[in-house]
């Protein structure tokens, strides 16, 4: 179930919440338990949604759940936003990370509902208008309590917007898509730094398996003040979004040793790509085992919860990744769990972490089959890839008398050269070779 809440003090939610009572079938209720002014008197009812109206502005409702019949297990303030930002939907979480200059308490933070708002900001995608921007701000107003998980979802960011037929509808289709979506999902960080508008978080949100919780934005650690002295609204922040990770939008060297003594580990965008929706227990034995995300280490194609960690002969990978390295480089994801880059992740590392002590001679042949591009020949033997090559001999080429320079460049390209009235043919100064990769 969701509550929906009406602020009569906003004009753009009551825009919105007229389009949500057109765009479904409600029941229309009365209740003479409550004012009207504060949630009773009319209402409306769906199977899965409750929608009641209330004088106030939103951010000035304290505990508005216990007002709704249903329940909720998430309640959306229909709102509107404010700002020079142009024809704009937004979506965040309320409370204060210092003073509370906006309703709500200080240093007090509203149960946030991340996977809700994942789902939100999709939908707004989906039905925004043509000249609507979809945007996701920071933790910021009251309410500080609310009774259940919560989010805004705003109509933006000024009159012409706010009486915007077409921006209405879009709030309120995307609201009734909440319906039946949890609050929360298993992958779930909390954001520190950015801007108001947090474009990194959105990113994480709209475009990784992880969606963001309460983030406070550059602004409001300046007004929270030294994190030292203010650990319970930091730990507030992992409690209300049900979060243990902590993801950083800038330097902020204090509040990282902050988190490190409260246990929160800090990871990046790309910790959060590379992981994705793998299992964290694998994740944490990778780490432990082979390698850290942020040092290089990427994850296979395989999914396996154990795995053995072996050295690949970095001679071979060094060579195939010469001839064709995306090959290469899709051959190591098919067979690892995961493995070892170098080059800024450009290119694979020679240990990898295998599903089992066999995965390696299968992998090692698949890598050896990319050497077929170059040499005349390629073996596979015990303990070794042997390859045959026909390469330029510079000792043949001096027996005919080939100067060095030009000349020699010319031969081992496999071109032809004139020698004193005499024709050479690369033939004549190439010789067989073989070479042994061991493993």
């Amino acid at each position: 179930m969701i509550a929906i809440v009406e602020s009569r003090a906003d004009s753009a939610s009551v825009h919105v919440c007229e389009r949500l009572r057109e765009l479904a079938d409600w029941t229309e209720r009365e209740d003479d338990a409550r004012p009207a002014g504060d949630g009773g008197g009319t209402y409306y009812r769906l199977e899965d949604a409750e929608l009641r109206s209330f004088d106030d502005l939103h951010l000035e409702l304290e505990r508005p759940a216990e007002a709704f019949d249903c329940d909720p297990e998430l309640l959306v303030f229909a709102s509107r936003h404010s700002g020079d930002t142009g024809a704009l939907l937004t979506g965040h979480f309320t409370g204060s990370f210092g003073a509370a200059e906006f309703g709500g308490e200080d240093d007090s933070l509203a149960e946030a509902c991340p996977n809700a708002l994942a789902r939100l900001l999709e939908a707004f995608e989906t039905h925004a208008p043509e000249r609507y921007d979809v945007g996701m701000e920071c933790t910021h107003h009251g309410p500080s309590d609310v009774g259940c998980p919560s989010l805004f979802a705003e109509l933006g960011s000024d009159e012409p917007q706010w009486t915007d037929p077409d921006g209405a509808a879009a709030v309120a289709r995307a609201i009734l898509e909440l319906r039946g979506v949890d609050a929360h999902r298993d992958r779930q960080v909390v954001g520190f730094g950015g801007n108001h508008y947090a474009p990194r978080f959105q990113r994480i949100v709209e475009e990784t398996e992880w969606t963001v919780g309460h983030a406070a934005a550059d602004w409001a650690l300046e007004s929270m003040g030294h994190p030292e002295t203010h650990r319970e609204v930091i730990e507030r922040a992992f409690e209300a979004s049900r979060a243990d990770l902590a993801v950083l939008d800038g330097e902020w060297p204090v509040l990282e040793d902050v988190l490190d003594d409260l246990d929160r580990r800090i990871v990046g965008e790309t910790w959060l790509r590379a992981v994705g929706d793998r299992p964290l227990e694998l994740v944490d034995a990778v780490e432990d085992e082979l390698g850290r995300i942020e040092d290089g280490v990427r994850f296979g194609d395989r999914r396996e919860d154990s795995f053995v960690v072996r050295e690949l002969p970095s001679e071979l990978l060094e060579t195939a990744q010469g001839i064709d390295p995306d090959r290469v480089r899709e051959l190591v994801e098919r067979h690892a769990v995961a493995f070892e880059t170098e080059n800024a992740g450009s290119r694979v590392g020679s240990r990898i972490a295998l599903p089992d002590s066999g995965a390696k001679r299968e992998l090692v042949a698949a890598v050896a089959d990319v050497l077929e591009a170059k040499f005349e020949r390629v073996a596979l033997e015990d303990d070794a890839v042997v390859v045959e090559e026909v390469a330029f001999d510079p000792d043949l080429a001096r027996t005919l008398g080939v100067p060095e320079g030009p000349a020699f460049g010319a031969l081992a390209d496999g071109e032809a050269v004139t020698v004193d009235g005499e024709r050479i043919d690369p033939d004549a100064v190439h010789r067989e070779r073989n070479r042994r990769f061991e493993f």
